[in-house]
């Protein structure tokens, strides 16, 4: 084996340019699966707050219908408090609205946020890194008390680095006192992310709580050994029994489905919102392989050139016995190897990649990077565009009759 690897090696380098372009498609074509393998691992990974997918169960959209009429979109406040409690095997839930963007002025200077109303539970639902105070609590939510928790960048932008714990600001003509400080959440985790969260409660009226369709989502935490299955199966079967106020419809449907089933739906294809993790990774297998698929390609012509060059090498080591496994083994760890050394300069490019795109503000909040998942997941790709790239080649090379490749014929 370690004479193989030195053979290898030193034909990458019997003809540079040849090693060069190979090297340069390899590592492009594994840079761009690195940097969306990390910028997956942002959106679905067991990354805080939401640190517990396997135990998640989303309702994020729901749908009314009638003869005449169809209403759809995210879920509303009253669907979700009447079906949420007491769901047997929920260990926590918790119902918050979507994002919403508001402008207020502090000190003469125009602030745009990104806000989300919430309940008290949100918090323990989702674990947030306090960087001062707390949270508000249920009591607070009940109470509407006028608090509200940032994160460090809309600190910094109100009070700039200074404690904002006990301070004071105004959002949508309210004056609303600071309770808390967490660290910034990428943009990237959708059921949380936030410039500021404040109580539910403090809404402008109360008709958010009738609404069946409307602004809010839910968010289950399954009890220990609790099926995921049952749960969804009981809030369908409880969503059936929920009582249609507008006459205009008759049906109401909403579904509990996994974490990352809801994530795929919001961002990616509407089809996959029950999606489980199974049918989720064969999906982006599938995107991966079909990516790799080109530039495989033009790989594997590239070594068909190589191994063409080098007939007669093959032609006098087949007369000497070397069986045709021997051969392929030594091309496979040919292109291992050039893979390889790919796999390492991609590395390296996605981390300046990845540290550029935190930086540029293209994604707010990101926080992206080469971690243990995405490295693994980079080595894994990397081994497999190296033997699909490499299986035809040589077998193609497997099969050269010496003769022939000594004389320069390649039937």
């Amino acid at each position: 084996m370690l004479s193989t690897l030195k053979l290898a090696v030193k034909v990458l380098l019997r003809r540079k340019f040849f090693t060069f372009v190979s090297l340069f498609a390899v590592t492009f074509t594994l840079l761009v699966l690195l940097v969306s393998a990390a910028m997956l691992d942002g959106i679905f990974g067991p990354n805080g707050p939401e640190d517990r997918p396997d135990r998640t169960l989303v309702v994020l959209k729901a749908e009314s219908a009638g003869k005449e009429s169809r209403r759809n979109g995210w879920a509303g406040y009253g669907l979700l408090a009447r079906t949420f409690p007491d769901m047997p095997g929920v260990e926590r839930s918790t119902i918050f609205a979507e994002p919403r963007k508001l402008t207020t002025y502090h000190e003469g200077r125009k602030i745009t946020v990104m806000t989300r109303r919430t309940d008290g539970e949100f918090w323990k639902v989702f674990r947030f890194d306090f960087v001062e105070g707390g949270p508000y609590d249920t009591d607070a939510e009940a109470q509407a008390l006028p608090v509200v928790v940032l994160n460090e960048s809309t600190r910094d932008r109100f009070f700039g680095a200074r404690r904002a714990v006990g301070k004071t600001l105004e959002l949508d003509g309210r004056r609303l006192r600071v309770v808390g400080v967490v660290r910034d959440v990428p943009s990237l985790r959708f059921l949380t992310t936030a410039d500021m969260w404040f109580p539910t409660s403090l809404s402008r009226s109360d008709a958010y709580k009738k609404e069946l369709v409307g602004d809010f989502a839910g968010v289950m935490i399954l009890a220990p050994g609790a099926e995921a299955s049952d749960v969804s199966a009981e809030f369908r079967r409880r969503v059936a029994t929920v009582p249609m106020d507008d006459p205009r419809f008759d049906t109401l449907t909403a579904s509990a489905v996994p974490l990352l089933g809801a994530v795929a739906s919001f961002f990616f294809f509407e089809q996959l919102d029950s999606a489980g993790p199974t049918v989720m990774f064969g999906v982006l297998w599938l995107m991966a392989l079909a990516f790799m698929a080109l530039p495989a390609l033009n790989l594997v012509n590239l070594n068909l050139s190589r191994i063409l060059e080098r007939a007669g090498e093959i032609g006098v080591r087949k007369s000497f016995g070397a069986t045709s496994w021997t051969l392929v083994r030594q091309f496979l760890m040919e292109n291992i190897v050039l893979v390889a050394i790919g796999g390492l300069h991609a590395a390296l490019a996605t981390m300046i990649v990845l540290a550029i795109l935190n930086r540029s503000g293209l994604i707010p909040y990101a926080t992206l990077s080469l971690n243990y998942r995405v490295l693994g997941w980079g080595m894994l790709l990397t081994l497999v565009f190296g033997i699909v790239s490499g299986v035809l080649p040589a077998w193609r090379m497997s099969r050269l009759h010496p003769v022939g490749a000594l004389q320069g014929r390649f039937e």
